[in-house]
């Protein structure tokens, strides 16, 4: 090859480069790995005006956490099952010529002894690079993913994620919010937080405490005790309880628990998500079938559509965990989000590659050419 078409060839590739940069999200395949103590989750999304389109999506119960609460350790048989569906993911990212990607891991990688040396396993094996993020981080994720489904004539909200090793809860105040870019909406309800924790109860670890299987009713009510104590020492949101008292807010949870309800309460023979996603649900019933499922032997569980085998011995710990939360903070509704994490770490990456793009000379160091897994090529994009 001649001086000059080495020269044009050096230019077109800078020119794609630059090109890249100023279309901002525009430029790029985006994609989001929650690794969670019982599911690992993909969605992988292509930017549109408003909002995103996603294109592929991955989930599998993979029971990251089981036995942790005992040992302090991930076991090697849920490393292995952990593995495989982030290789699926890695797979998927390939497929899609992902340019931009976060993956997180949350309560189990926090809590275990050889968190750290899973998570270099993953990268070495998948070429997926997790960042173990912190609470707070997931409640302001949480709440980032499901901002357009609040309902902005409310005063307040209270948004919670039921997960396989914790449960996160965020207060949030509606009153004094202003009208913003539709862009950057979650960015701004994460400025409404007004409170928020995490308890150390979730579906995995309550129910390996309390037994999943068939569930006296004195143990269930004894698991709802345990968290409405947790609950009850935690008072930095007392001040909405006005609020909750006279009906001036919305409750809404994401989670397997009340997307699995919500199947029930639909009387879906399979869960679909078009139907649950972003519908109310009253309390009354929705407690009716958790107190229905905490009766119910664990074998007449798993013939429970939207329930069956893999959710069977967890389901009554998340309905233990909700009814402490509605004992506590009471709601006659509630809204069903089958979206978070994922969604919120998206909205952030496309956030932050508009910013990029809007730095006249900053090249886009994120995308070059085809994506090709190696053991460094997924590494964590901040939000």
């Amino acid at each position: 090859m001649t001086y000059l078409g080495r020269r044009r060839k050096r230019n077109s590739k800078r020119n794609d480069s630059d090109r890249t940069s100023r279309l901002g999200r525009f430029g790029h395949t985006f994609a989001a790995v929650d690794l969670g103590t019982n599911n690992c989750r993909l969605l992988v999304a292509k930017p549109k005006k408003v909002g995103f389109q996603v294109i592929d999506s991955f989930s599998r119960t993979v029971r990251l956490g089981e036995g942790l609460e005992k040992s302090g350790h991930l076991s090697e048989d849920a490393i292995g099952r952990t593995i495989d569906a982030l290789n699926i993911c890695a797979e998927k990212m390939q497929y899609r010529r992902v340019s931009r990607v976060r993956a997180i891991a949350t309560q189990a990688c926090r809590l275990a002894e050889n968190g750290e040396d899973f998570i270099a396993r993953v990268r070495e094996e998948t070429g997926i690079s997790l960042d173990i993020i912190r609470a707070d981080e997931e409640a302001k994720l949480a709440v980032a993913g499901c901002s357009s489904l609040l309902d902005h004539g409310q005063d307040a909200a209270l948004i919670f994620d039921i997960g396989g090793g914790s449960t996160e809860l965020v207060w949030l105040d509606l009153s004094s919010r202003g009208d913003g870019d539709v862009n950057s909406a979650g960015r701004s309800m994460t400025n409404s937080i007004v409170a928020w924790t995490s308890l150390p109860y979730g579906v995995v670890n309550l129910a390996e405490r309390y037994g999943g299987g068939d569930v006296a009713a004195d143990t269930y009510q004894a698991m709802v005790g345990e968290v409405i104590d947790a609950l009850d020492a935690f008072t930095e949101a007392d001040g909405l309880k006005a609020a909750f008292d006279e009906s001036r807010v919305q409750m809404l949870g994401t989670s397997g628990t009340v997307t699995t309800l919500a199947g029930i309460y639909l009387g879906l023979e399979r869960y679909d998500r078009a139907k649950v996603d972003g519908l109310w649900l009253d309390m009354p019933a929705v407690r009716d079938i958790s107190n229905r499922l905490a009766s119910i032997s664990y074998a007449e569980r798993k013939q429970v559509p939207c329930v069956g085998h893999d959710r069977a011995d967890l389901v009554v710990a998340g309905c233990a965990i909700l009814e402490a939360i509605h004992q506590r903070w009471p709601c006659d509704r509630l809204r069903v989000a089958d979206r978070g994490l994922r969604e919120g770490m998206l909205l952030a990456l496309m956030d932050n590659a508009d910013r990029e793009g809007s730095r006249p000379g900053e090249k886009n160091k994120s995308t070059k050419g085809r994506p090709r897994r190696s053991r460094n090529q997924y590494r964590p994009a901040r939000a």
